[in-house]
């Protein structure tokens, strides 16, 4: 009997000592998941024993639920990333096209200058931005601009297309209404005409290298603050004639003109006054006749002609001309009254015979002679340009000069005298 009754008292000591345990552990851990009760309070020892390691057992396998977890994750975004860029390149949606900070594929972009040239595209790319100040389109395969796509570009102002495949249909108004372009670049193309479109804002104007035979006034009139115009390497004038009187008068700001290497037989009359460069190389002129309105000229170009024969005094209304060439012509003499404020002449390449005595100094003999000074036209520092190019010349034509060189001794110590060689 006293095995039997031994038992029992065992056992309350053993749930009044998990009493006292379970309080101590409700004291000490302060999380609430390890303070909850259980439902029903369980009396034997060995099932009180084994809820602390499965407690332990939970936790580990919770923190390598976890990093499985974490890893699937970062695999996963890896994995995602890449997607996610060919998604943006796929979807053209979020390109901010012609925006300031957008880039077509096909260009180079710096700051506002937009590099498309020498990248075999064959239109204008599409989403130049609004705002771009430079835009270079040289040397691809473009046929055509579209109508009214330049309108929006009100800050362009300089606009390369040389050398593409442009016609006069194919540009027809795509320059009317831009308002700020300066700047235009159109040689080396397939056009004919003149565009008569273009805008009220330039001042540059290259169309070397076209197929142009014929221009009109109009043409012209809608940009008469043209200051450069360059028109070399075309057809005008056709081998028989000239450029029509007066067709460049409405440009009334004009400097510079280029009319070299096409087929003008005269010089063309009734240029604007403002001129200060004509040139003219590589035409069929034969005989040049006397100047009388471009009392502004300064560069003379007539090289690689066909003159044989200059009007006395031709180039002596012009005073301010600084440069003279008549390279490559059929002169037998030195143009007689050049200018007296011309710094150099270049007439290699000719036929020369004679140094005329009023070549250089011309005026009134009688005052000539009574004055101890010399003409003004013929002051030593003006005249160190001209003998040094005299002289040249006389070497590149020894043919033609060496012959009668006696007779014209006389006029070259003159010029020696004059600026003390």
């Amino acid at each position: 009997m006293t095995q039997s009754t031994g038992k029992p008292k065992t056992v309350k000591l053993v749930e009044n000592d998990s009493k006292l345990a379970g309080k101590r552990n409700k004291a000490s851990l302060p999380k609430p998941q390890l303070t909850k009760p259980s439902a029903k309070p369980q009396l034997t020892t060995t099932k009180t024993l084994s809820t602390r390691p499965t407690k332990i057992n939970r936790g580990r396998k919770n923190k390598t639920i976890t990093k499985s977890k974490e890893k699937k994750r970062k695999k996963d975004n890896k994995t995602q990333k890449p997607k996610e860029k060919k998604e943006e390149v796929a979807t053209p949606t979020h390109f901010p096209y012609f925006m300031d900070n957008y880039c077509p594929p096909e260009c180079a972009c710096y700051g506002r200058v937009v590099q498309c040239s020498d990248k075999g595209v064959d239109r204008v790319p599409y989403g130049i931005p609004y705002n771009a100040r430079y835009i270079l389109l040289m040397n691809n395969h473009i046929d055509s601009i579209q109508l009214d796509l330049l309108n929006e570009y009100v800050s362009m102002e300089f606009l390369v297309m040389s050398n593409n495949r442009l016609t006069d249909g194919t540009i027809e108004g795509a320059f009317e209404g831009v308002p700020a372009l300066k700047r235009l670049y159109l040689d080396r193309n397939l056009l004919k005409s003149v565009p008569t479109d273009l805008p009220v804002s330039l001042e540059e104007l290259r169309l070397d290298n076209n197929q142009l035979g014929v221009m009109s006034e109009a043409a012209w009139a809608r940009c008469p603050g043209l200051l450069v115009l360059s028109l070399s390497n075309n057809s005008l004038g056709n081998g028989s004639e000239s450029l029509p009187n007066a067709v460049l008068s409405p440009l009334c700001n004009l400097r510079t003109l280029n009319l070299d290497h096409n087929q003008l037989t005269s010089v063309p009359q009734g240029l604007p006054l403002s001129i200060k460069e004509l040139y003219l190389k590589g035409n069929l002129i034969g005989q040049f006749p006397a100047f009388s309105t471009l009392k502004n000229l300064e560069h003379l170009g007539l090289a690689r002609n066909k003159i044989f024969k200059v009007a006395i005094g031709a180039f002596r209304t012009l005073p301010v001309l600084h440069q003279l060439d008549l390279c490559h012509n059929t002169l037998r003499q030195v143009p007689r009254q050049l200018p007296q404020g011309l710094h150099s002449v270049a007439l290699s390449n000719n036929k020369i015979q004679s140094v005329p005595r009023d070549a250089f100094c011309w005026g009134d003999k009688k005052q000539r002679e009574q004055d101890i000074k010399p003409h003004p036209a013929c002051e030593p520092v003006r005249r160190t340009d001209r003998v040094v190019v005299l002289f040249s010349f006389i070497r590149m034509n020894p043919g033609g000069f060496l012959p009668k060189m006696h007779q014209e001794l006389g006029n070259i110590r003159k010029f020696a005298h004059l600026v003390k060689i």
